[in-house]
């Protein structure tokens, strides 16, 4: 049995797998669900939910933001509120954000042509697909590469950006959803084409030091590019900011730090994804639109979204960011359990304090099955 430690409105030091104690950082303000008028009984149905499930269901930590304050908090042990976590495709979202920088700042157009950032490593013949894939549609998940591709393409050796160039473009861009990590690591090729920056070094004046955002891993290619698709590993609270940001339009601390407009522009649905599963029905999450490296939700939400359970849930009208690190082999799983609890928390009003404490008590006390 693992002990489950749950820090509630209050941090504890402690050390876990990896650590940072840059003085840099910025702790969001802390308050209870109560004081926020949340429910704490919903959120104690929460916690007893996932802790009903086997290893294969496992969450690493868990943080909700309501009105710019964290009001529940809690890492599973060995994880604590200073490991750095890898955040799989939740990169996508911070990558997106690089792109809009360089957007605000005239260096790009969702309207360019790939190819045009590319010349020296064209293939021999350029097919009018390939011709007509813009910024737009890597941001989309739209480039007419289809999975079948990849599924059979061969290793991308030590030139990734010239092996995703010679893929065959089956389908008209923009016509479409495909999902693409490749699409993602272009787009950090292409911010660093125009930037002369590692997609990292230029967020880093931008986005990780206005929000207080420090110790920042991220994977390269072998050509020297971030990833940009994956790779990224942060601490929870440190991926909750990107949320709280997003959801005040691009303000912190008064100050306009993404450009104004681009919450809007990311946001917005662009195309749906057509194809279901058994495991994955049409009236889940991931059918609700795709925006550009973000998706849809229910409840007029929208998240950021990586492999094995991590996310970055923002949702508007409760003025809510939830943010989880997990292995969950279930992802559709893990979200409806938000929806089944977190929601009816932020619907159903404050518990009182008695039950804060007693929310408080039982996070500190709790167990999960190995």
């Amino acid at each position: 049995m693992k002990k489950f430690i749950l820090f509630f409105a209050l941090i504890l030091v402690c050390f876990g797998s990896c650590t940072n104690t840059s003085s840099e950082t910025q702790s969001l303000p802390r308050s209870t669900p109560s004081e926020e008028g949340v429910s704490s009984e919903w959120i104690m149905k929460y916690i007893d939910a996932v802790e009903k499930e086997d290893k294969d269901q496992q969450l690493h930590s868990i943080m909700i933001i309501k009105d710019g304050k964290v009001i529940t908090e809690g890492w599973w042990a060995p994880y604590t509120d200073t490991t750095i976590h890898p955040m799989w495709s939740v990169s996508k979202s911070f990558n997106a954000t690089a792109v809009g920088f360089a957007i605000s700042e005239g260096l790009i157009d969702v309207e360019n042509q790939v190819i045009s950032f590319f010349p020296d490593i064209l293939p021999d013949e350029i097919s009018p697909n390939l011709e007509k894939m813009k910024i737009k549609h890597l941001l989309t998940m739209s480039a007419g590469i289809t999975e079948e591709a990849f599924n059979v393409a061969q290793p991308f050796g030590d030139n990734w950006e010239k092996a995703y160039l010679a893929m065959p473009v089956d389908v008209e861009p923009g016509t479409k959803f495909y999902y693409d990590s490749y699409a993602s690591y272009m787009l950090s090729a292409i911010v660093q084409k125009v930037t002369g920056q590692k997609v990292i070094d230029y967020l880093r004046p931008r986005l990780f030091e206005p929000l207080g955002i420090t110790g920042i891993i991220w994977e390269e290619s072998p050509s020297g590019i971030n990833t940009g698709g994956w790779g990224l590993s942060l601490k929870t609270e440190d991926i909750a900011k990107l949320g709280l940001l997003f959801l005040n339009d691009g303000v912190w601390n008064g100050k306009q730090v993404l450009p104004e407009g681009w919450v809007k522009e990311a946001t917005t649905k662009r195309i749906t994804k057509e194809y279901t599963t058994p495991e994955m029905p049409r009236d889940k999450d991931w059918y609700q639109g795709y925006c550009y490296q973000m998706w849809r939700c229910r409840h007029n939400a929208y998240r950021a979204d990586g492999a094995n359970g991590q996310y970055i849930i923002m949702i508007p009208d409760y003025n809510t960011v939830v943010v989880t690190t997990a292995q969950c082999k279930d992802m559709a799983k893990e979200i409806d359990q938000i929806w089944d609890y977190i929601l009816p928390a932020l619907q159903n009003g404050p518990s009182g304090a008695k039950a804060d404490k007693a929310l408080k008590e039982r996070l500190q006390n709790l167990t999960i099955k190995q």
